[in-house]
């Protein structure tokens, strides 16, 4: 384990190659698991607001199961996570015509249409982040639906910090990542000299 300011992080985090390959895995991580995206208060309060703004984006079942539940529940683990569709899909996908999995908010986000990005769960995936002793605890969630994404990274030299440098800093801010680019270079330094 390793400490950059008050961020714990295992050691994967550095040592791990990974690079999103949407065309193999065609967004499985929106569709497949056993609960939807953890969401803080603070993203379900936004979300909700932005709701109209996107409504039209979302599936029929989607919709339908919003309306019913709303777009978060408590799940068994007691997070608040995003509504998912029949134990599947998170309500906020949508899919391309390729048959890619993607985010409605993110899209709409992109596009310049709305100020509220995806839930940083989400933007931080394989990246899940937990608590120990009430600080910030960042570990690699190795799936196999993400294989795609260690292929492509072991050919390009990807790390995972590096691939997920924008929501990196998003939640914890540019000092704090450039903090942790120097840590992963003494890092590699470390473990070469070895």
């Amino acid at each position: 384990m390793i400490q950059i300011q008050d961020v714990i992080l295992s050691d994967d985090i550095l040592d791990a190659n990974f690079c999103c390959d949407l065309p193999k895995c065609m967004g499985a991580c929106c569709v497949e698991g056993d609960s939807g995206a953890p969401l803080t208060e603070s993203e379900h309060e936004e979300i909700k607001d932005i709701l109209p703004l996107i409504w039209d984006e979302l599936s029929p079942m989607a919709q339908e199961l919003i309306q019913k539940q709303g777009i978060a529940y408590v799940d068994t683990d007691g997070e608040l996570v995003t509504s998912i569709i029949k134990g599947k899909e998170c309500v906020f996908t949508c899919f391309e015509e390729s048959g890619i999995c993607k985010c409605v908010i993110d899209k709409a986000f992109r596009e310049g249409r709305i100020s509220v990005q995806k839930p940083v769960s989400c933007h931080l995936y394989p990246i899940r982040e937990s608590s120990v002793n009430g600080l910030p605890a960042l570990n690699y969630d190795r799936w196999s639906i993400c294989t795609p994404a260690v292929r492509v990274a072991n050919r390009n030299g990807v790390k995972l910090f590096q691939f997920l440098q924008e929501p990196l800093v998003r939640r914890f801010g540019k000092e704090w990542y450039d903090e942790l680019c120097q840590v992963a270079l003494m890092w590699d330094q470390m473990k070469n000299s070895r």
